[in-house]
């Protein structure tokens, strides 16, 4: 495990001396061929590297500061972007995006946790992580994207719902609780996207949805492996352990039902190109969306309460 982050930390050197050469290269076309060619091995590697990657490396990529968060996702790949502020009873939670916007031609509503670059950012958007205003701002744009019969596509990427004492007094949990309920029986289709880090019930609270797909490298579960570690064993350096028990990875979710998709990434993760991200993302909502609007409303509530009383089950064999 050690020696694969290692690996990484040094194909990040060397794409970074590449990078220098090619500006001392110039308009010399051998050396700008070579410099290419050195491109190419050096992604063929780190997809390499990334296929043997462990769960908590998983989780590590998932978490990369320069991953692409939602608001890059939206610059990329809707137009006529159009903000919905406020939930019309406390506040405007900025750790949740949503607004009307246009994906390839079809009106719909995006929602979505958001996470700082800078500090300055990070404070206003407390982190990514909601307070009951932003889930309750969610559930509103859903309401009238369900009025106006709008898709809603949302991006998830929280470690968790925030847990201060004043968004439990403002009604945390049963912000949350509503939103379940509500979007259980949104009439109209919902796809998720867990883009990095999908976190307990602050996750879920917009991802109750028809179609739920994740990135080669985010994760999705009940609890952190650091948080699962502490209570389990009373030592969250055993975090690579709870990882591998918890079952976080894209992979892991397909298999138990959790998620319906993977979406593929670019060589090394999502970070290292935003638009070949964004393009692997704009095809998985196409052809999801796609699907699920010929489908009939009834058909469509049908499967979607199905698809989540199902989870959670389990057989024991005598």
């Amino acid at each position: 495990m050690e020696a694969t982050s290692k690996a990484q930390q040094e194909l990040e050197r060397i794409e970074k001396q590449i990078a220098e050469l090619e500006k001392a290269a110039g308009d010399n076309q051998a050396a700008r061929k070579q410099l290419q060619e050195m491109h190419e091995r050096v992604s063929g590697l780190r997809r390499q590297i990334t296929s043997q990657m462990g769960p908590w490396q998983k989780v590590e990529l998932a978490r990369h500061p320069q991953r692409p968060y939602m608001m890059d996702y939206i610059e990329r790949l809707f137009t006529d972007f159009s903000e919905i502020h406020g939930d019309r009873q406390f506040a405007d939670d900025q750790a949740i995006v949503c607004g009307m916007a246009r994906f390839r031609g079809h009106d719909c509503l995006v929602v979505g946790t958001q996470k700082g670059r800078d500090n300055k950012e990070k404070f206003r958007r407390n982190f990514g992580s909601p307070n009951p205003e932003g889930y309750r701002k969610a559930l509103r744009a859903m309401k009238i994207a369900e009025k106006f019969d709008r898709p809603v596509i949302t991006f998830v990427d929280v470690v968790g719902a925030y847990p201060g004492l004043g968004a439990e007094e403002r009604g945390q949990a049963e912000a949350i609780a509503r939103n379940l309920r509500e979007m259980a029986r949104l009439n109209v289709p919902v796809v998720t996207i867990i883009t990095g880090e999908g976190g307990s019930g602050g996750a879920l609270a917009i991802a109750v949805a028809d179609r739920v797909l994740m990135m080669e490298n985010s994760i999705y579960s009940v609890i952190s492996p650091e948080g699962c570690a502490s209570i389990m064993w009373r030592d969250s350096s055993k975090k690579e352990i709870a990882a591998a028990a918890l079952k976080i990875t894209a992979e892991d979710n397909v298999a138990m039902g959790t998620a319906d998709d993977i979406i593929k990434e670019p060589a090394g993760g999502a970070h290292t190109d935003y638009d070949e991200a964004a393009a692997f993302v704009g095809e998985a909502i196409a052809k999801h969306l796609g699907e699920l609007v010929q489908m009939p409303k009834a058909q469509m509530l049908d499967e979607r309460y199905k698809k989540f009383r199902e989870m959670a089950k389990y057989f024991e064999q005598v």
